[in-house]
């Protein structure tokens, strides 16, 4: 049956036709907010990342007000970056398995103090002298190496309460490592989101701007993920799903829809995905430039979600949760 009789424009009419036929829908238990708490900040002075406007580095009691601001605006989920002083940064990422670390004492406060359901970055980039995401010899980052020292902080985020870990080093066989680690710990019952497709993206730089994550020499391209590959990223997901990842996610999602969309088509687990720091930081700039208006961001969400995205870790979430 064609036009006349057809006319699609009929479920376009009003705003309450167009609510109730919605395909696809945002909500606020959808959303992860990501929360950077640095080493020794005063209480009450939080800094503003240059590169990301609008969002800022917490001391800890600071970032569980925050984290409890945005609770009792409907969020559920947070997910913790750790910012160690420059100190306390060595070639094994020490302080990211120090159990009174920046990361583990958040955890426990947030715990104790909200009901947030709290996932932590497991990863040592931001606690090595080097910056990169494992154990170094010479310019060579060691993949089994490294693969102790990621068990090592999964469980001491465990012990501190954690709810989900997320490792984002990209190392092989990471997930199998920290899985056996947390069993044999006593912490089966803490999940695993993996960052199974993460690629060596230029959407990264303003996080590392805010958590001072930049290696110091090479890049990362010998881990991350070509941009270029979308085969791969199956073969990543599938191998963690074998080793036992229980949420499989993708790392930016702007420009990877298409790679958040295939892992849906191919495995029965929940999808995540990264709404990364440059993503927020181009959506940002748009919008102040006035080249943009703010409805480009539920746009945004939007695609991601339609996408195949169960969970979206963004920076926008705390934008959102009134509009939700």
């Amino acid at each position: 049956m064609s036009f006349p009789r057809t006319r699609m424009r009929r479920l376009r009419k009003s705003p309450e036709i167009r609510k109730i036929i919605q395909e696809t829908k945002v909500n606020k238990e959808d959303l992860i907010q990501p929360i950077f708490i640095k080493e020794r900040l005063k209480n009450g002075q939080k800094e503003s990342i240059p590169t990301m406007p609008n969002e800022y580095r917490y001391s800890i009691d600071d970032g569980v007000l925050f984290g409890k601001e945005l609770e009792e605006k409907g969020l559920n989920s947070v997910i913790v970056f750790g910012i160690p002083i420059k100190s306390n940064k060595d070639e094994l990422g020490s302080s990211a398995y120090d159990k009174n670390g920046i990361v583990q004492k958040t955890i426990r406060k947030l715990k104790e103090e909200t009901n947030l359901l709290v996932i932590s970055d497991v990863c040592l980039c931001q606690y090595t002298s080097h910056g990169h995401c494992g154990i170094v010899d010479g310019n060579k980052i060691l993949n089994d190496e490294t693969l102790k020292y990621l068990s090592k902080v999964a469980i001491s985020h465990s012990e501190a309460g954690v709810d989900i870990i997320a490792p984002s080093d990209m190392m092989d066989g990471r997930i199998l490592a920290i899985r056996d680690g947390l069993d044999n710990a006593g912490f089966e019952d803490v999940a695993i989101m993996s960052y199974s497709a993460k690629y060596a993206s230029s959407f990264y730089h303003p996080f590392r701007d805010a958590v001072s994550s930049a290696p110091s020499f090479g890049n990362r391209k010998t881990y991350q993920m070509d941009p270029s590959n979308a085969c791969e990223a199956i073969r990543e997901a599938e191998l963690d799903l074998l080793e036992g990842a229980d949420i499989l996610m993708v790392k930016p999602a702007l420009a990877y829809l298409d790679i958040i969309k295939s892992l849906k088509d191919n495995f029965n687990l929940p999808i995540a995905t990264y709404n990364v720091s440059g993503e927020y930081s181009m959506l940002k700039a748009g919008i102040e430039k006035g080249y943009l208006t703010e409805d480009a961001i539920m746009e945004t969400l939007i695609s991601i979600k339609r996408a195949g995205a169960d969970l979206i870790l963004s920076h926008f979430t705390k934008d959102v949760l009134d509009k939700l």
